[in-house]
């Protein structure tokens, strides 16, 4: 069995029968008392996040998580398909498991899927992808980079906020984590 020591960002731990994410932690040593590790874990069925705090070399245990990449298909209207790229088996995942990772993906786009005992806890896309403006109103003359924002209407069906100077067809990058616009490409 490991110990807290052992925690890293991304680490999955089973506590009290549920999966938990490892979002972040600190390893905080006072002046005064013994260590502790401070945690914030997301569980990884619900999505709650919390704040846990564990006493420095507390037995803990690591739930197998196995990450493996897959090719997103497509989406049959109940759950979204996906191909393994080692062995082209395919899986469903069901909607509540892709969760917002829908709003950026593509057909045929690289994902990455944690697997616990075959069955699929969450999808992982890549820090940012390259999406097409679908629509957006036209600027007006003057305006500039520096000047706000308005809405843009991606590939995906998926709406955020660029700069004005922006117009339909541009080709955009985009954070996954947050679905903030990160330039143009």
């Amino acid at each position: 069995m490991a110990t807290t020591n052992d925690i890293k960002n991304g680490s999955v731990l089973n506590i009290d029968g549920q999966l938990w994410n490892v979002v972040e932690f600190q390893h905080v040593k006072p002046g005064k008392g013994g260590a502790f590790v401070r945690t914030k874990l997301k569980n990884v069925r619900s999505g709650k996040v919390v704040d846990r705090t564990f006493n420095a070399g507390t037995k803990i245990d690591f739930a197998t998580v196995d990450r493996r990449d897959y090719q997103y298909l497509y989406n049959d209207g109940t759950s979204f398909v996906f191909m393994d790229q080692t062995d082209y088996d395919q899986i469903s995942v069901s909607p509540e498991i892709v969760g917002d990772a829908a709003n950026f993906m593509l057909e045929n786009q690289q994902v990455q899927i944690a697997l616990h005992d075959g069955e699929p806890l969450y999808v992982e896309l890549p820090a940012s992808v390259v999406l097409e403006v679908t629509y957006t109103e036209p600027g007006l003359q003057g305006d500039r980079s520096s000047a706000g924002t308005k809405p843009a209407t991606l590939e995906t069906g998926y709406e955020i906020q660029v700069p004005l100077f922006l117009e339909t067809g541009t080709k955009v990058k985009v954070d996954t984590r947050s679905g903030d616009y990160l330039g143009r490409v």
